[in-house]
């Protein structure tokens, strides 16, 4: 009996520090997950310009978009620099679910109807440098007249475009972004364009840097790898400032492109510079 105890007090000292060990571990482990941090949104908008930021609205929230885009500068007074011509979109964007959001729009370019699903995939914390979102939108180009195009298919008026989204907020100032994206386009207009492209790749950069609590400078740059040299339309481009008033935030801006869709403006920047605005409004 006295072997018995005295092997039973050898096993109880010697697992002793075994548990405290299991215990500490555990303890480190609870600290480090309450540790996790996230960094701001590289953001302060859904868009950059045109291009689609890595901001996702919290859940509940409604976005309403007002857009306008207005005609060539170029041709001065007789269109008062391009506000007689104003092209028009309306989106409404609502977050179900904590980083998913769903969003329907009408523009009256081509008088496109569209619906977009934007989901967040990773957030910039203190374990991982980069916000990585994924995008995807269908457009329904509604103009288009059977009239003119006799042989023209109800997939004809469809067009695709699918984006990552990955941004990295250097500084409470500066922020970068990449934006891989896919275009397909199922009508091709050969009186316009010398071949028919359907499947577009192309690369977009963006950048927002901060002036003061308020305001904010934003350029955007979007490369299509898939244009042929002999394309009538451009690269897209657009610069400009931010400026927020509570619930509102005003995106002042000047770009090549009449469009805010994106399989349009990857697509069909026309080149002339134009003046715009998007006007953001959080319900």
């Amino acid at each position: 009996m006295k072997r018995i105890l005295v092997f039973l007090n050898l096993l109880f000292v010697c697992s002793f520090p075994l548990l405290a060990q299991n215990d500490l571990m555990e303890e480190l482990n609870e600290e480090t997950e309450t540790n996790l941090t996230f960094d701001p949104p590289a953001f302060k908008a859904m868009k950059i310009g045109n291009l689609q930021s890595t901001k996702i609205g919290d859940k509940g929230d409604l976005y309403l978009y007002v857009s306008h885009r207005f005609g060539p500068l170029k041709n001065g007074f007789d269109t008062f620099f391009g506000l007689d011509n104003a092209i028009t979109k309306i989106q409404l964007a609502y977050s179900f679910w904590n980083g998913v959001q769903l969003s329907v729009s009408r523009e009256s370019y081509n008088r496109t109807l569209a619906s977009a699903l934007k989901f967040m995939l990773v957030k910039q914390s203190n374990r991982f440098p980069l916000t990585i979102v994924g995008y995807s939108t269908i457009n329904i180009n509604t103009l288009l007249d059977e009239n003119n195009f006799p042989e023209l298919q109800p997939s004809d008026r469809y067009s695709y475009a699918n984006q990552l989204l990955i941004s990295r907020r250097f500084s409470n100032n500066f922020s970068l972004e990449l934006a891989p994206s896919y275009v397909r386009q199922n009508f091709q207009d050969l009186n316009i364009v010398a071949q028919a492209q359907h499947n577009q790749f192309a690369m977009g950069f963006g950048g927002r840097l901060k002036m003061s609590k308020r305001m904010s400078l934003n350029a955007e740059y979007i490369h299509n790898f898939s244009r042929p040299s002999n394309s009538p339309f451009s690269d897209a481009f657009a610069f400009g400032v931010d400026i927020e008033t509570g619930g509102h935030v005003f995106q002042l801006l000047f770009t090549n492109a009449q469009s805010t869709n994106e399989p349009a403006f990857i697509s069909y920047a026309e080149g002339d510079l134009v003046f715009g605005f998007n006007i953001v409004r959080v319900f």
